[in-house]
């Protein structure tokens, strides 16, 4: 049976976005893109806007400078080099464009940025950096597609199950998006790690590939309420685990954390991102 072509489409974005987030230090440009998606690029570059709601090259840049703001946050990588791994021809035009996105340029972010803010601060004071709530969670379904490799890269498994949401007539209103966090980063080599990028439906349903069906067990569970950019949140995990939790009075329950995502990086400054770190309890 010939597949719709709505399927087909689904496909070709779902394999130029990973594309683009595998090959961000090589040349990407439409024409590339475009070849890949076996569309022209005048096609190719409607239909992407249309699923994703930006340009391809607006993809591009915020991929690149959130990978920037990474490296500023957890290297000593010079400033020139994050800017020219970036893509840009000087490292003016990259404080420009990481300025306009971050609210700081690239020396004071990685100076004063909210990664450093723990520094210099004792527990006491690092306390009212974060609110905490102990929550109890109903047990959930999700659809999900699994991930494999860095955290920070997970952007690319939401694209691969949203364009099959979409091709399978699945979108709804109000989607929760989740990613669950299967391994400790600070023990799991970074190619071996493990996750899954889902959404939350109310019943269990059975799932082709890629899609998958899991879910999130029930119960107590403490939630950080985090803003801020996505490649900052290291330093809320050690907060919750190095700080909080050992003085809580709770144990951690043998299942994995999982966070929520309540706006999306493609109409939302990295600064006002907003997302729930749910870590299980006993």
């Amino acid at each position: 049976m010939e597949k719709p072509v709505s399927e087909s489409y689904a496909k070709r974005l779902t394999r130029v976005s990973a594309h683009i987030h595998d090959h961000l230090d090589e040349e990407l440009t439409i024409d590339v893109l475009a070849g890949i998606a076996c569309l022209s690029p005048y096609h190719w570059h409607r239909i992407y806007h249309g699923y994703f709601g930006e340009t391809v090259a607006v993809t591009i840049k915020r991929l690149r400078l959130q990978r920037a703001a990474a490296d500023l946050a957890h290297t000593d990588t010079p400033i020139p080099q994050i800017a020219a791994r970036a893509r840009y021809d000087s490292q003016a035009s990259f404080t420009r464009a990481f300025s306009a996105a971050f609210g700081l340029p690239p020396a004071k972010y990685r100076e004063a940025g909210g990664h450093t803010v723990f520094k210099d601060l004792a527990p006491r004071d690092v306390q009212v950096m974060y609110d905490i709530a102990i929550v109890q969670v109903p047990a959930m379904n999700l659809l999900a597609v699994d991930h494999r490799g860095s955290y920070m890269s997970i952007g690319k498994s939401f694209d691969l199950l949203f364009t099959t949401l979409a091709s399978r007539n699945l979108i709804r209103p109000s989607l929760r998006m989740i990613g669950i966090y299967l391994d400790d980063p600070t023990s799991v080599p970074e190619s071996e790690l493990r996750s899954q990028a889902g959404v939350i439906i109310p019943d269990p349903v059975v799932a082709d590939a890629p899609l998958l069906t899991t879910a999130i067990r029930g119960g107590d569970h403490a939630v950080l309420r985090y803003k801020g950019p996505y490649g900052d949140m290291r330093a809320a995990y050690d907060w919750l685990f190095g700080q909080w939790l050992p003085t809580s009075g709770r144990e951690a329950a043998d299942a994995p954390v999982f966070e929520e995502y309540l706006n999306s990086p493609r109409d939302t400054l990295p600064t006002e991102l907003r997302t729930d770190i749910y870590l299980p309890l006993e």
